[in-house]
């Protein structure tokens, strides 16, 4: 039977659960609620297919915590690409080189205005060869 050894980390089921209430990620709290319920008597697989996990999930959560801890529980993004709307350690204002007033402005040069031909003559006219 599968085992959740809190005592050996100093915590308690009622800690894990508490971490399983306010962890800041979702995964972490899915973990640490897993371990929680298998403390209380539930089996891995029951909890697995609970959470829409794998059974062997589960236990690799359980099998992780009782070697190295209540630090295996939290989320750690290991990489693939950043979600679209993440949050950034700087916005985007704050990367710039410089601000905006202290750069030098870029002026174009006039060029004379292009004037670009319109829809082809023989389309307007009507012609079989331009439409299609």
């Amino acid at each position: 039977m599968l085992h959740v050894d809190c005592a050996r980390w100093g915590g308690t089921a009622e800690g894990l659960r508490h971490v399983a209430l306010s962890a800041p990620h979702a995964r972490t709290r899915e973990r640490a609620l897993a371990l929680y319920e298998i403390t209380q008597g539930s089996c891995a697989t029951r909890v697995a297919a609970r959470t829409g996990r794998h059974p062997q999930t589960v236990m690799g959560w359980v099998h992780a915590y009782n070697a190295q801890g209540p630090d295996t529980l939290a989320f750690r993004r290991t990489g693939g690409r950043r979600p679209l709307f993440a949050r950034s350690a700087k916005p985007n204002s704050a990367r710039r080189s410089a601000p905006l007033s202290a750069r030098p402005r870029r002026h174009r040069e006039k060029e004379p205005t292009r004037r670009r031909a319109g829809r082809c003559a023989a389309s307007l006219a009507g012609c079989a060869s331009a439409s299609g």
